[in-house]
């Protein structure tokens, strides 16, 4: 069996954080980004070593860390005020931006021209739009511009271009380091095969990055597969199903959770079964009614609509498609804990929920906890649908 022991250090440091941050989600439904920090930190360093290990190639391993820090720096601007309650906002806006953006526009250019074997030149406008983008948003940060955000189920955000620029940047960058790895995969003096240990790890983040940002995924659950690429991008010893044919982990991870996650929807199904719970059989799969004048004490979001006519109360579930749409645009999806947090704003809603008697929201279990479980059965086991495919082919 072969064994690559800075990612059993890594794998253990991920493990040691999922379940940590597991009870976190649990408990408050919130994950400080700050608890990923010392997870990232060991994965970095265990991942650097092991491409210096295997490849002893400098301009790859600069192409590593130049996007881990794009992440961290993304993640500093898209947070913009984190620091305000240590009383940082001026040094954060006035001179750490600065700082933190060179050492993010630095990186790349050691590692796509000053340590490469040789200068691809098919690299340079990549490298200008890269640095374009940064600069760009970083002079609107810097200038205190920017986007309204919104809460979640109230207030609309501003629409306008340069909001839409800021919210989608970082899928442009994601895109100029898919583009570099593969360039770089495919040239002569690139970087050949090893090229993948940037290119994937690039695809899969930017991808859960994307949803992450259309409200698809939890912010934590984002995070926590993103790092999990960063930290740990390939199987730290050979599973004892054998490794898939990417030997990608994070992707084992997702596909591992998704299958595991499927258990809950069909016990809460046989649950709404059990006590007659009635609604379209979709719904039931991954909501169930709780009382209307308790419903602050639940975690989940509101399935229905509810509207008051005459004294009585109208009530129609909310479409699948509708719901989408609501999650993407991160507005009018009214969530359980705005309820608890914010109830001076939902007084109506409130109203309504206790008149209508019960009210179905969707079920609450952390995405995490799959991930974790994921994380688990991929390291030890591999990938579960590629077991599955091999035992029917």
């Amino acid at each position: 069996m072969e064994i690559f022991y800075p990612m059993v250090i890594s794998a253990v440091a991920v493990l040691a954080t999922l379940i940590y941050t597991s009870y976190l989600d649990i408990r408050d439904r919130r994950v400080p980004f700050i608890h990923w920090l010392p997870m990232l930190a060991v994965g970095v360093v265990c991942t650097g070593w092991l491409i210096w290990q295997t490849t002893a190639n400098l301009s790859l391993l600069f192409g590593y860390l130049a996007l881990v820090a794009s992440f961290l720096f993304a993640d500093y601007l898209d947070n913009r005020g984190r620091t305000d309650s240590l009383g940082l906002t001026g040094y954060y806006k006035k001179s750490a931006l600065w700082y933190y953006l060179a050492v993010v526009l630095v990186l790349p250019v050691l590692s796509w021209f000053v340590l490469a074997p040789s200068v691809n030149f098919q690299l340079v406008p990549w490298y200008a739009m890269f640095a374009g983008i940064f600069l760009y948003v970083s002079y609107r940060e810097y200038k205190g511009t920017p986007p309204v955000k919104a809460r979640k189920g109230k207030q609309k955000p501003e629409t306008n271009i340069s909001e839409a620029i800021e919210r989608w940047y970082f899928v442009l960058i994601i895109l100029i380091f898919a583009i570099t790895g593969i360039l770089q995969f495919l040239t002569k003096g690139g970087w050949g095969s090893p090229a993948l240990l940037l290119l994937l790890p690039a695809v899969f983040c930017g991808v859960f990055y994307v949803f992450g940002r259309m409200h698809l995924f939890g912010g934590a659950d984002a995070w926590a597969l993103i790092f999990i690429s960063l930290a740990v991008p390939t199987f730290p010893f050979t599973p004892l199903l054998g490794n898939p044919p990417l030997g990608f982990l994070a992707f084992s991870v997702l596909v591992n959770a998704l299958i595991l996650n499927l258990a809950a929807p069909l016990g809460i199904f046989v649950i709404n079964a059990i006590r007659g719970n009635r609604a379209p059989v979709s719904y039931r799969f991954f909501g169930f009614p709780v009382q209307g004048d308790t419903i602050q004490d639940s975690w989940g979001f509101v399935m229905e609509e509810f509207e008051e006519t005459d004294g009585k109360v109208n009530r129609k579930f909310i479409g699948f498609f509708d719901s989408l749409r609501r999650m993407y645009a991160g507005t009018d999806r009214v969530y359980t804990k705005d309820l608890r947090e914010h109830p001076e704003e939902f007084k109506k809603e409130l109203a309504l929920y206790k008149k209508a008697g019960t009210v179905w929201i969707s079920y609450a279990v952390p995405f995490i906890i799959p991930i974790t479980a994921g994380f688990i059965t991929a390291v030890v086991f591999g990938d579960i649908l590629f077991a599955i495919m091999k035992l029917f082919t």
